[in-house]
């Protein structure tokens, strides 16, 4: 049973970037980002290492391997039981390059911002 629930982060124009993204992804490597997303359901701020990892600025990134490599999410806990997924993309170094990071944090931002 699910305690929390995950949502795409939506610009204002509409677009869900996430949702595009995974749409992207071959059909392996969504399977096995939504077994990601439920496990982060089920669990939330319980769900330990190796699939999540907090980054900053209460950003988090959800961790798996796809068919092209290492795939991160980058999400934030919003409210209570909330969670919102503010970008995705394919990793291709060690560190989480530092433009999805701070995309995410915008993204956090203008989130609760519009959501006062």
């Amino acid at each position: 049973m699910a305690l929390y629930t995950c949502y795409y982060y939506t610009k204002s124009n509409g677009k869900a970037p996430v949702k595009e993204f995974i749409d992207s992804l071959d059909t392996v490597t969504q399977t096995k980002f939504f077994f990601k997303k439920a496990l982060l359901e089920e669990h939330g701020t319980r769900l330990p290492a190796p699939h999540c990892h907090r980054l900053k600025e209460d950003v988090f990134e959800l961790r798996f391997q796809g068919s092209s490599g290492h795939i991160r999410v980058l999400y934030f806990f919003a409210f209570r039981n909330i969670i919102i997924f503010t970008n995705g993309f394919k990793k291709k170094t060690n560190k989480v390059p530092k433009d999805e990071l701070l995309l995410a944090v915008k993204r956090r931002a203008d989130f609760l911002s519009r959501e006062k």
